[in-house]
């Protein structure tokens, strides 16, 4: 059964953690979850949940974000992916100076070290430039930068679907299949010759 470890740190946009975890549970992924306290915050603000019902979800296993001997803190812990959605500017400063001071940043470097897949989903914007050359930098290492930044060539017509549109990016890149939106066909648009 594929694994990931997924972490939702404090930047708004927790809504695309939420429809990440349920879309890899419904997969039949199993994931191992981390809030930090902010996240925990935007989850209440925004989702209108706590960490406690997301760990109901099929699947989920929550893990203290203080909890530096949790099973993602160790690079002998298996995972397919490592995905923080959303990333908060702070997480992204401390994963691109290397500093692992809580599970969500000490998983992401364990991810980089371990040569594993790590996304990295950042929402808050605009991007000061410490985090600008921390996203760069992490991009350089291999990381998967994506923002949480949608479409609109869909004509979206809910706040679901451009979550949805990020998501199934993620899910892309993690491998997933889904049928969250539809997939460019390249026959959407006739250009006259």
């Amino acid at each position: 059964m594929p694994s990931a470890v997924v972490a939702i740190t404090g930047a708004s946009g927790a809504r695309y953690g939420v429809r990440l975890v349920e879309q890899l549970s419904l997969a039949g992924w199993e994931i191992d979850l981390i809030v930090s306290k902010a996240g925990e915050i935007n989850l209440k603000l925004e989702c209108d949940i706590g960490a406690a019902e997301l760990s109901e979800i099929t699947g989920v296993s929550i893990h203290n974000n203080a909890n530096l001997a949790a099973k993602p803190a160790s690079g002998s812990a298996l995972y397919d992916a490592y995905v923080i959605c959303p990333a908060s500017g702070t997480t992204i400063g401390k994963i691109g100076a290397g500093i692992s001071d809580n599970l969500s940043t000490r998983s992401a470097l364990v991810a980089i070290k371990e040569r594993r897949k790590l996304i990295i989903v950042p929402r808050e914007t605009p991007s000061p430039t410490p985090h600008l050359e921390a996203m760069a930098k992490m991009s350089s290492w291999g990381v998967v930068i994506l923002p949480a930044n949608p479409g609109f060539y869909n004509s979206p017509e809910t706040i679901d679907d451009l979550i949805d549109f990020v998501v199934a990016r993620i899910l892309d890149q993690m491998g997933v299949s889904h049928s969250l939106g539809k997939r460019w066909t390249g026959e959407e648009v006739t250009l006259g010759q």
